[in-house]
């Protein structure tokens, strides 16, 4: 499980690009993204930085990341 933290994100549409964004890296990951706190967990066995490159190339870049 991988766990990040997305200062960007703010709203519905965000939760949905990064959701997109994290599905088309990886069909099978699961993300459970929680809005208030602005973090995302996703349980994926893609490498941590494919995951951070996808999110940061949807524009959503993590500032803190912890495996």
């Amino acid at each position: 499980m991988h766990h990040f933290t997305l200062p960007d994100m703010s709203c519905g549409h965000c939760v949905a690009a990064i959701t997109d964004a994290l599905k088309a890296a990886d069909a099978q990951a699961r993300v459970e993204i929680d809005l208030p706190t602005r973090s995302a967990a996703v349980d994926s066995d893609l490498p941590r930085q494919t995951l951070v490159a996808a999110l940061t190339e949807a524009g959503y870049p993590p500032s803190i990341t912890q495996s």
